[in-house]
């Protein structure tokens, strides 16, 4: 089983971090320009097709899709025999990949991190610390998922404490009206219960 080397973990994070900013996934381009061919409204496949217009020019030009590239959430699945030639920690080596893939100045990503969000509320500049949830598993490798949501994103996020006897459905359909505007396009819900 070969080390893993500290070099390694840190520009994989960046450049997962880097390509995310500027590519969407497949299947949401598929499924937002099958969308566009079935929609009757004219507003509604003029906004599709910005978004497809959108996407295309900043895969091409390979720039930010949204100038909120989010929070950086990674979960970490680190299996107990790994090995590493590092001398840094592993958390230290994930926000070292943020701080390069947020500062690179071939493509400076916006950084929405505060150092102190309860008192000055001053911006790390490097939108570190990342959020990382680690899992000891069992094997000698290394398996990273990465997400970088949230920002703008989360201002119309809800939290609920429903009684048992309450209908999680009402709540979905009395709650989504009043989000208004302010997320950015097209808008998708995320129910966790």
């Amino acid at each position: 089983m070969a080390p893993i080397h500290q070099s390694h973990l840190i520009d994989s994070i960046a450049d997962s971090l880097q390509f995310m900013s500027y590519y969407h996934p497949l299947d949401f381009i598929q499924a937002v320009s099958e969308a566009y061919e079935r929609e009757e409204s004219a507003a509604a496949r003029a906004a599709m097709a910005q978004i497809l217009i959108n996407s295309r020019m900043c895969a091409q030009g390979r720039r930010p899709i949204c100038q909120d590239t989010g929070i950086v959430t990674v979960f970490v699945n680190v299996g107990m025999d790994v090995t590493w030639d590092a001398e840094m920690s592993v958390t230290d080596m994930i926000n070292e990949g943020v701080r390069r893939a947020y500062t690179l100045p071939e493509n400076v990503l916006r950084a929405s991190i505060l150092e102190d969000p309860a008192g000055k509320r001053k911006n790390t500049g490097d939108n570190t610390p990342a959020v990382i949830h680690y899992e000891l598993v069992p094997g000698d490798q290394v398996e990273v998922f990465i997400a970088a949501k949230g920002g703008g994103s989360e201002n119309k996020a809800k939290l609920v404490m429903l009684n048992p006897s309450d209908s999680i459905v009402d709540w979905v359909l009395e709650t989504v009206p009043k989000l208004g505007a302010g997320w950015c396009p097209p808008g998708m819900l995320g129910i966790g219960i």
